[in-house]
Parts: structure tokens; C-alpha cells; sequence
């Protein structure tokens, strides 16, 4: 799971493909996500390897959406990264625009967490305090079955996310809102540098 390539690279690589601060955001917090679960599930070894498939995993999507994951490789071949990382990138929208499967444990957080991140995220926004901080499981349900809310965020992913996982869904929904309310504050003050 050694990466040739510095945090910084990738960062550098992202923003060249991602000018909209909704996507660099999205990239900053499936990063912050991905480590925390890393560090949980007994992977804090990998911990790098998984918070670098969460900040590249949508690499390509912001210049090339209509080749979503079919690019992702070429451009990730720009820092070197290994056969491992560009599995697991690809991996993340299997059965809409990418035939890798999720296989190692990463690869199913990530495939799980993904749309799930953006959901949370939406429901954030709507709140009074704007952030995940004092957000609850049972609120983040209701917007889960509310399926108006956030409609761009396939629930059908993330169930299918958290079968792969052998989770429930509300243990999903628990841990990745637990995940976001642990980083927001690192990856809200990122992003204000990166746009300042």
C-alpha cells in the first residue's frame, strides 16, 4: 500500500482537475471519512492508502463526468500511482459508470460512503448551525427516506453499500455521520486555504 507520491501531489493533482469548491470539498471530506474508518477498522496502517483513495476518487468527474472512472486511471497515472489505488478509485462507482468491483475493505467503504457523504453533507446544510456537529442519527433517517432530499444521492448505493459491508444501514449511517462530525473542522479550514 506504499504510495510514490506525496498528500501535496494528489492535492495538486485534484484542484488541476477540480476548480469547483463543491468538489474539492467532496474530495477533502471522503479523505477525512475514509481515515477514520481506516483507523477504526483495524487498517491504521493503510490509513494513508484509504484517505488517498478518498481524496482522488472522483478525480475525473468534474472535466470528464461522461467518462467518469474511465478516465480516472490516465490521470492518476500523472503521479504514479499504483495498480492498488487505481483499483480502488474505479471501484467506488461500480454498476453505474465502472465495472471494477469492490473487493478489499477500503474498496467497500468507499462504494458505500461516497454517496452517503454528499447526503450527510445536504442535511448539514439545511440545519440551523450549518455543520454535522449536532446532527443525529434519527434526523439523518428521516432525510435518508425522504427521497426529494439530496435526490442525487442514490439511497440504492448506499444500501447496497452497507449490505457489501455486512452492516445495517443505520450502522453505516451511524458511523459515517460519527466520521464527519470528527473532520469537518479539518476539512472546512483546508478548503478555506485552498480557495483563498
Amino acid at each position: 500500500m506504499e504510495q510514490n507520491f506525496t498528500r501535496s501531489e494528489a492535492l495538486l493533482l485534484l484542484q488541476k482537475y477540480n476548480k469547483v469548491p463543491f468538489h474539492l470539498q467532496h474530495g477533502l471530506t471522503v479523505e477525512g471519512v475514509m481515515r477514520w474508518f481506516a483507523e477504526k477498522l483495524g487498517y491504521g496502517e493503510e490509513a494513508d492508502f484509504w484517505a488517498m483513495a478518498g481524496l482522488l476518487h472522483d478525480v475525473d468527474f468534474e472535466d470528464f463526468p461522461e467518462e467518469h472512472c474511465q478516465k480516472a486511471p490516465k490521470l492518476l497515472a500523472e503521479i504514479g500511482a499504483s495498480e492498488a489505488l487505481i483499483h480502488a478509485v474505479c471501484s467506488h462507482a461500480y454498476g453505474s459508470c465502472s465495472d471494477v468491483e469492490p473487493i478489499h475493505q477500503m474498496e467497500k467503504v468507499l462504494y458505500a460512503v461516497d454517496e452517503l457523504t454528499g447526503l450527510i453533507g445536504a442535511a448539514a446544510m439545511m440545519r440551523p448551525s450549518g455543520s454535522t456537529s449536532d446532527m443525529e442519527l434519527k434526523s439523518l433517517k428521516k432525510k435518508f427516506k425522504d427521497k426529494k432530499f439530496a435526490a442525487g444521492c442514490s439511497r440504492d448505493v448506499i444500501a447496497a453499500g452497507a449490505e457489501r459491508l455486512g452492516w445495517e444501514l443505520d450502522e453505516l449511517l451511524q458511523k459515517t455521520l460519527s466520521a464527519m462530525q470528527a473532520t469537518e473542522e479539518t476539512v472546512r479550514k483546508e478548503l478555506e486555504e485552498i480557495l483563498a
